[in-house]
């Protein structure tokens, strides 16, 4: 993850080399169709990622810094929460406009001040018709992301809450290498969907139990193994 940060931080032709798996099978030619349109474009914290104008494609995404938050929204303002994208991530949902017989509606959120490479939708489908694994690539990074919505739904319905939260808790963990999550209670019921007293309640026994302990906006894991072996039942 250091590493790409550190790539994207340097220049936005890097961070796309990185965040595109296919970016080597391009031609000079498609190259320039995409990184002469790419536009880059920064959210504070919290800010909904949308198009320009309403109901217009958004286009494929790279994130250069901060972190940008996938989920789906209910009519009642309820959330669950599909993946995050990081620096030198690509997320090509956005892009599903140009992609045949794909249509999704997700919702981005900038989970802190967060720089996006915004891929215009007219450049990808040029590039598309000219390259076909790079349009192969794009359909099963939308596959990949409906896996995570699947995923979702079933740790949802199927498990129960102390299991999803220590699960929670270890794969953040593990994503970041670090023991600490920083995000507020509030926050975790939003990804797990669930209420914060639901939270706070799990929490108050992770930590009488020794696996965790909170802090004032987050959660540090004690017992690594312990926490483990709740996640996996």
């Amino acid at each position: 993850m250091k590493g790409a940060e550190e790539e994207c931080r340097q220049s936005p032709e890097g961070c796309l080399a990185r965040g595109l798996p296919f970016w080597e099978t391009l031609s000079g030619e498609e190259r320039e169709a995409i990184a002469g349109q790419v536009r880059e474009v920064a959210f504070e914290k919290g800010q909904p990622i949308t198009p320009e104008q309403r109901r217009a494609c958004l286009g494929g995404l790279v994130v250069r810094t901060g972190s940008v938050r996938i989920f789906l929204m209910s009519d009642e303002g309820k959330q669950i929460t599909i993946t995050r994208v990081r620096p030198g991530e690509p997320f090509m949902l956005g892009a599903s406009c140009v992609l045949p017989s794909i249509s999704f509606d997700v919702s981005l959120e900038a989970e802190q001040d967060t720089s996006c490479l915004i891929i215009p939708a007219d450049a990808l489908a040029r590039v598309f018709s000219q390259n076909p694994r790079a349009e192969n690539y794009a359909l099963n990074s939308v596959i990949d992301t409906l896996g995570d919505v699947m995923w979702n739904m079933q740790q949802m319905l199927f498990n129960s809450f102390d299991r999803r939260l220590a699960q929670f808790l270890y794969d953040e963990c593990a994503r970041s290498g670090e023991r600490r999550v920083l995000l507020t209670h509030e926050e975790i019921a939003s990804e797990l969907n669930s209420a914060r007293e639901v939270v706070s309640r799990m929490l108050r026994y992770f930590t009488k139990e020794g696996i965790v302990r909170t802090f004032r906006g987050g959660v540090e894991v004690v017992d690594r193994d312990r926490l483990r072996e709740l996640a996996l039942g």
